[in-house]
């Protein structure tokens, strides 16, 4: 659940949008994904789990998953241990 003021939402600083004019749906934790990018798997995991998001998911590249939006879970792509990409759902 959202914080009901913004004096207790954790990272009130942070955008509540997954990109230029895209708002996040559903009740997600606000957050900047483009952070994720770069970072070593297990910083990502833990940062993200420290921001909100249940469950984080990391996959390699090219792996077959389904594709339901679950609200509250982060998802990375990784290769060589590093994200390359970051997506809600």
């Amino acid at each position: 659940m959202a914080p009901s003021s913004p004096s207790e939402d954790p990272h009130p600083h942070l955008p509540r949008t997954g990109g230029p004019g895209k708002p996040f749906p559903g009740d997600v934790p606000r957050d900047d994904l483009d952070s994720y990018v770069g970072l070593p798997r297990e910083e990502a995991e833990r940062q993200a789990r420290a921001r909100g998001w249940d469950p984080v998911r990391s996959l390699p590249r090219d792996a077959v998953v389904t594709m339901e939006y679950l609200a509250g879970r982060l998802n990375f792509t990784v290769d060589g241990d590093r994200v390359v990409r970051c997506w809600m759902g």
